[in-house]
């Protein structure tokens, strides 16, 4: 793995070359630093499933729904990648989604729980991304900002059984509770 440089923020050419590795990590750059993420937990998954068929059901025309791991670029120092995202046929290129999401959907992990709800909302609402959602599979629970002139207002917020009743990017219903109740694989292999 190359040395990142120490003296300067990291551009996109610097991430390339960084992330270029197989590891089973996850390589972000957020303002020209990089940040490094493990895997995600089978939790964390089943939550980013059904999701994914819950949005993919509900597609309105001119919508594309992709679940990670897909760059999105929100500028020359900044490469994400959204657990979930909504995004304009035309802002997908051959490589990465250019330009911010019309919805980004972050799944907390105790390694992402601070950055997920810190660093990302706010590079998200600097780039102009209209509509965040944070799921937390642990408690289950859905907070829901969307962007206004002032910037992010939490425009929902359910837990359990709540239901969240969301506009954007199409009109939509979420009960955390149903993107957690899923049950766990258990071990792989014969039974004995």
């Amino acid at each position: 793995m190359p040395t990142p440089p120490l003296s300067r923020p990291l551009t996109l050419e610097d991430f390339e070359a960084i992330r270029d590795v197989e590891d089973g990590h996850r390589y972000e750059l957020i303002d020209g630093v990089l940040v490094v993420t493990p895997s995600p937990v089978p939790r964390h998954q089943q939550v980013v499933t059904e999701l994914l068929f819950l949005l993919r059901s509900t597609i309105t025309p001119g919508h594309r729904v992709y679940a990670a791991p897909l760059d999105v670029r929100l500028g020359t120092d900044t490469v994400v990648q959204p657990d979930l995202l909504v995004a304009a046929p035309a802002t997908v290129t051959a490589g990465w989604v250019d330009g911010p999401p019309a919805l980004v959907v972050e799944v907390l992990s105790p390694s992402t729980r601070s950055f997920d709800l810190g660093a990302k909302l706010l590079r998200y609402e600097q780039a102009g991304t209209p509509s965040y959602w944070v799921v937390d599979p642990d408690e289950p629970s859905l907070r829901a900002w969307e962007l206004d002139a002032d910037g992010y207002r939490e425009v929902a917020r359910a837990a359990g059984d709540e239901v969240a009743e969301l506009a954007r990017p199409w009109p939509l219903r979420v009960v955390p509770a149903d993107l957690a109740a899923g049950d766990l694989p258990g071990p792989v292999g014969p039974s004995l």
